[in-house]
């Protein structure tokens, strides 16, 4: 049984600074920051050094720090049964983690599931800190890795005569090695699915209403512009917001865009499952105009010179609201 003992409280903050912090914790908190920068700095976050980093991640720290906050005892569990729980609980934690992501205002996303993700371990590994340092020293497992491999070679050695533990270890060794296998293999080659990207358009209180269609020359509106990468690879847009005079001639029974202003142009690169959803203002700067009209191009627009019909069409995506510009109200004179 493992003895716990009374403390001063000063410490237990000692316990937690970074000259007590055990070995392995030390090297999982540097791993954690190199997940961090490989995922979010550009260009290392476009380079397979992001998926080497991150996979561990994935796959084994988070398990890793719950065994090690579960067992904190060198004589509680030995190393194979510690590998082992570390990667099953990761694989379990993982998508548990993005379940309850689902469910919230984030969604499962690529930023706040590497968060929680990080939180979760911290956590574990401060209580597997605190576990630990209640311990004796000699009973608070620690890693050495000679000697950590020398036992896991005593151990298997000691367990020839018993048949049912030889079994146990290679079907644990074997059902690790498939669930890395088909891990690595579900990152490094992901199953693509149909291409696209989501383009749309909400109201200034952020739902698909409200928007902004009774419009006075010279007034400032807002619309909020939302683009959501779907296409498997990282990816150049250009968005252009304009103001149209769309009309429809029943003699040719042909529809006529007579009059174009751009308001807004602006570019961005958007990972692979990455979404932008920023708000935009505008102004109109005259009346004669009844669509408001948004253009998404993938990589290149056409040059200014490309006008009408012909530009919209040649959008990759394209929005458009019905509007109404009015003159500004003038003040008569009492």
């Amino acid at each position: 049984m493992q003895r716990e003992h009374d403390v001063p409280r000063n410490r237990i903050i000692d316990a937690f600074s970074w000259r007590s912090l055990a070995l392995d914790l030390k090297i999982l908190y540097v791993w954690l920051g190199l997940t961090v920068v490989s995922i979010f700095v550009p260009p290392l976050n476009e380079s397979p050094f992001r998926v080497i980093i991150a996979l561990p991640v994935a796959i084994f720290i988070p398990g890793y720090c719950l065994t090690a906050a579960l067992f904190p005892g060198k004589k509680d569990i030995d190393g194979i049964e510690r590998i082992a729980l570390s990667i099953g609980l990761s694989i379990m934690v993982v998508p548990l983690i993005g379940l309850w992501l689902n469910y919230t205002i984030w969604g499962i996303r690529l930023t706040p599931l590497i968060i929680v993700l990080i939180i979760f371990t911290v956590l574990m590994a401060q209580i597997a800190q605190y576990r630990r340092f209640l311990l004796p020293e000699e009973e608070r497992f620690s890693v050495l890795f000679d000697k950590t491999i020398q036992e896991i070679k005593d151990s298997s050695a000691s367990q020839k005569d018993v048949p049912l533990s030889r079994a146990f270890r290679v079907i644990i060794i074997v059902a690790l090695i498939a669930s890395v296998g088909t891990t690595i293999g579900v990152i490094l080659i992901p199953k693509t699915g149909e291409r696209f990207t989501e383009f749309y358009i909400l109201g200034q209180n952020g739902t698909a209403a409200d928007y902004p269609t009774n419009i006075i020359e010279g007034s400032s509106e807002q619309v909020i512009i939302g683009i959501d990468n779907h296409e498997y690879q990282n990816t150049n847009y250009i968005v252009e917001m304009w103001l149209t005079n769309i009309t429809f001639n029943t003699t040719t029974n042909t529809t006529i865009v007579s009059r174009m202003e751009r308001l807004d142009r602006f570019s961005l690169r958007l990972q692979h499952n990455v979404f932008y959803q920023e708000p935009h203002r505008f102004t109109a700067p005259a009346t004669g105009f009844n669509k408001l009209t948004f253009l998404l191009f993938k990589d290149t627009a056409p040059p200014d010179q490309v006008m009408g019909y012909e530009r919209i069409n040649s959008s990759y995506r394209n929005l458009q609201l019905w509007v109404t510009v009015r003159p500004p109200i003038e003040l008569q004179p009492d």
